[in-house]
Parts: structure tokens; C-alpha cells; sequence
């Protein structure tokens, strides 16, 4: 086993307002890790440490290490998993992310660090940071956490909202057109107590889901998560106080009559009076806008008629639009799941703290850390130094598991294909990854690894390589609803 980098020394910044000394090269955490690995109960299984922004060393890769067991061990580098299995003292548990099983290491015989999961949740992306917990030498109450995984996981909440709307539509033409299907249900059906819509619930399984993943590949001893509390009104309006936040913009009016006196009863457009007016969406809600009062204008019909599904700087009004502020969904979405969020990770069974966003942007502030959904999650809680350390961040694209509808329709609703009622063709299901070695007499000669689109034909595609026959292709990984990549062109995405 060839010696490991020392840890660079870390100047502890403390909240007391008492400065902290610079650390040791040499960490404790680092004791007996130099010496030969041939006997695995004596030595211990520690993180690669001491990774900076220093040295031109390159990006790395944590690697997450389970014991002979199935129990959870400190991660630890790409050198240091392929060296454990060169010498076949380990194996692949799972390819994406990758995780070795040592084949003479037990739990027992391993020790462990304390390592917190922190979250920072967000509407469409989540930033997820697995760290090392070092208590301060003066003071047990301060801590510095060192970065030993991050990743950002992208939720499909706008998908599942879009393919919701798309099944309301074929039910309802079913219906119109008498055509067989189930009726129509309005009685009896009451939501449940924390009922929430599937594309907000979405968001919170697949946080529950990589915490869950997380906890048996990692010895997590605590969640910190991020219970942002959005103040809406103060975001519409900086400088709201006291009484006015009981007071909303309508206070005492009519919506259209809060238009007509807000825009001198003419049309925001041609400046006409006396006319019937038409409320206007700035943003249409085509693309994405809201009925918020802010999103509303007053249009007379030719006008309204002539905008289309334009915004008004495209259809040459800016001034128009400049009136219109920034849609809150996605806020909204972060405030209708923050509790529930939390309930879910309690069923983990693990101490949970909760922070404000505030004090995240001061950590991150404070250490002058690049403004990114993993780095925030770094940033959350109460620490008093952290170590960032050069590892790449792991993309996470919830892609689903497939769809219900197997009737492919074009742009304008038609059918033009069937999928087959099975979705496993000949062993392999689209979106496995799998690795074909095809011969060099066909077109698609060479080794391909990524993820497959699977035909009943047997004709298959891997990645972006059509054409490659099913008996030329090995499973590495079952489809698990997620896409992966480490911005460095290693990824693997889900095929549509």
C-alpha cells in the first residue's frame, strides 16, 4: 500500500469570537493508515484525508466501502478501492454510484468516524453533502466537517405535473366521446391528513429515498437539514412591516377593480379608454406564469388578441413586463414540503437538526465557498471550520421508473406505437446499465457501457449506439429511476 497525503493544516475559525490555533499535519484520524494493509483486522479503514485546493491535485471520487457484512464503513478514494481490488480483496457491490464490499473486513473489526448526511432541499434541485465530523481539540462543542461525498439530486416534479395534466386529458376525451371507461368520481374523495400533490410528493420520496441509500453505505450518526421558511411577502415587497403583512395587495378591493384603478382603467398596450377590458396575463400561463396580481394587467380585446402566448417584452412592451415579479412556485413548493420532509427523514431513526437558510448563506459566506446546491448543503448547520477538498459532485437525475400509458402519440395526440406489455426483453429492462462487447465485423464494433433501450426485436440501444444485438451486452446495474454522471463526460443517462 503506497503512503498516503497528510492533512494539510486547517485553521479553525470559532463562533465564540475566540481565534482557533492551526491544526496538526498529521490527524489523529490518521494513525496506522500508513503502514501495509496485509492484516486488515489490525489496520484501520479511513478516508483518504487532506484533500485541498493546493498541490494541482486532481478530482476524485469517493467510493463508498461496506464490510464482508453488507455494514456501512468509511468512504475512501478511487486509488485506494482499485488497489483493494487488484488484489481481489474486495468487489463491486454496485457500479453508480460505486460502492466495494470487502471480503475480509467485518464492522466489528473496522473503526469508524461520526459522519453527518446534511440536505439543503430545494424546489428542483437538492443539494446533498456527506461529511466527516472533527471535534476541536480545545472544545468538544465545535466542529469542522470535511466533505467526503457530494452530490445534487434533480427532482421531476415538472414532469409529473405535465404527465398529470396529459392523463386528465385522455380521461376527459374517453368521457366526451363515450367511448368505454371508468365514470367520473366526486363523492367521497377526501384527502388525507398531510395529503400533498404527486409532483410535490415526488420531491420528498426521492430525498427519503437517497437518505435511505445513503444510511446503508455510509455509518451516518446524524441529519442536518435545511427547514427553509420562505417569507413570500417579503420577497414581493422588501419593505413590508407591521400591519401590512395582515394586508394583502387586494385589501379591500375587487381584483378586476384593483386592476381598473391601478392602470387608470386604459389598456397597459394601446392606452384606449372606454372599452371592455380583458385581464392579461404578462407571462402567459402557457409558460409557466401565475394569477398573481403582479402577473396581471388590463388589455383590451385586439390587443389581448394580438399578444397571443408572447410575453410583453416580446410582443414590444418591456416596460409592461418590468412591472411583473419573479413567479413564487418555487418557493411555494419548498414551503408545502419542508414539514413533511422532515417527518419522512424521522423514520430513519437518527437524530435530525433543522437550520435556517440565513445561517447557511453566512457559513458560506464566511469561508468564501462558490455558490452551488452541494455547497450549500457543506454550508448548513453550526460548525466552526469546513474542508471542501477537490472531490466531484454527483449528478442525480430522477428519470421515474417508466410510464403506466403504453400508447406513444405524436405532437397532435395521435397513436403511433405501443410499448410491449413486458418490460424486460430478453433479461435486460430499458434503462439498465449494461456493457456490450460487440465483434469488430459489425458496425457497431467496439465495448459500449451505458444505459439500454431495449426492443422486442433484440435489436438494442446503449447510449447513443443503436443496433446492438442482446446477446452482446452484460448487466452491471438494474434501472433504479436515476441517471448519473460526474461532470467529467463519465455519465450515464436514462434513455427516453
Amino acid at each position: 500500500m503506497p503512503p498516503q497525503f497528510a492533512a494539510l493544516p486547517l485553521i479553525v475559525k470559532s463562533l465564540s469570537g475566540v481565534s482557533g490555533g492551526a491544526m496538526s499535519r498529521t490527524s489523529p484520524y490518521n494513525i496506522d493508515e500508513r503502514g501495509r494493509l496485509s492484516e486488515p483486522v489490525q489496520a484501520r479503514h479511513q478516508p483518504l484525508t487532506g484533500a485541498s485546493f493546493s498541490g494541482g491535485r486532481k478530482e476524485t471520487v469517493s467510493v463508498f466501502v461496506v464490510a464482508r457484512n453488507k455494514k456501512p464503513l468509511m468512504p475512501c478514494s478511487e486509488k485506494r478501492a482499485r488497489i483493494f481490488l487488484d488484489a481481489e480483496r474486495a468487489v463491486v457491490h454496485r457500479n453508480a454510484p460505486l460502492v466495494i464490499r470487502l471480503k475480509d473486513r467485518r464492522h466489528s473489526e473496522s473503526v469508524v468516524q461520526p459522519v453527518a448526511l446534511k440536505l439543503d432541499p430545494g424546489s428542483r434541485t437538492t443539494g446533498i453533502a456527506v461529511v466527516r465530523v472533527e471535534h476541536v481539540e480545545d472544545t468538544q462543542s465545535q466542529e469542522v466537517h470535511h466533505a467526503l461525498h457530494l452530490a445534487e439530486l434533480s427532482h421531476r416534479g415538472e414532469e409529473i405535473h405535465k404527465r398529470m395534466g396529459k392523463r386528465a386529458g385522455y380521461r376527459r376525451r374517453r368521457r366526451s366521446t363515450n367511448l368505454r371507461y371508468r365514470p367520473t368520481r366526486f363523492q367521497n374523495r377526501r384527502r388525507k391528513e398531510g395529503w400533498l400533490p404527486p409532483s410535490l410528493r415526488s420531491r420528498v420520496e426521492s430525498v427519503l429515498t437517497w437518505a435511505t441509500r445513503y444510511q446503508r453505505w455510509v455509518p451516518l450518526t446524524r441529519i442536518e437539514v435545511e427547514r427553509v421558511k420562505f417569507d413570500l411577502a417579503l420577497m414581493q415587497n422588501p419593505e413590508i412591516e407591521g400591519v401590512a403583512y395582515q394586508r394583502g395587495e387586494l385589501a379591500g378591493w375587487e381584483c378586476r377593480a384593483y386592476l381598473l384603478e391601478k392602470f387608470d382603467r386604459r389598456c397597459v398596450y394601446c392606452g384606449k379608454q372606454e372599452v371592455p377590458f380583458e385581464v392579461d396575463h404578462v407571462l402567459p400561463k402557457s409558460r409557466g406564469g401565475t394569477d398573481r396580481i403582479s402577473n396581471l394587467v388590463l388589455s383590451c380585446h385586439d390587443c389581448n388578441q394580438a399578444k397571443g402566448n408572447r410575453t410583453a417584452a416580446e410582443f414590444g412592451y418591456p416596460e409592461v413586463e418590468m412591472q411583473a415579479r419573479i413567479p413564487l412556485k418555487d418557493a411555494s413548493a419548498v414551503n408545502a414540503t419542508r414539514f413533511a420532509l422532515v417527518e419522512c427523514l424521522g423514520k430513519l431513526g437518527l437524530p435530525i437538526g433543522t437550520w435556517s437558510g440565513g445561517r447557511t448563506r453566512w457559513n458560506r459566506a464566511r469561508w468564501r465557498i462558490e455558490k452551488t446546491h452541494a455547497n450549500d448543503a457543506l454550508c448548513v448547520g453550526d460548525m466552526a471550520g469546513v474542508e471542501r477538498g477537490r472531490g466531484l459532485t454527483l449528478a442525480i437525475q430522477a428519470t421515474g421508473r417508466g410510464s403506466h400509458c403504453r400508447t406513444n402519440v405524436d405532437d397532435s395526440g395521435f397513436p403511433r406505437g405501443y410499448l410491449t406489455r413486458q418490460k424486460r426483453i430478453r433479461g435486460f429492462s430499458t434503462g439498465d446499465l449494461v456493457r456490450a462487447d460487440v465483434p469488430a465485423h459489425f458496425k457497431t464494433a467496439g465495448v459500449h457501457v451505458g444505459r439500454v433501450a431495449v426492443r422486442a426485436s433484440g435489436s438494442f440501444r446503449v447510449s447513443r449506439i443503436d443496433g446492438i444485438n442482446a446477446k452482446y451486452c452484460v448487466l452491471l446495474q438494474r434501472a433504479d429511476g436515476y441517471a448519473y454522471g460526474h461532470g467529467r463526460g463519465r455519465a450515464y443517462p436514462c434513455p427516453k
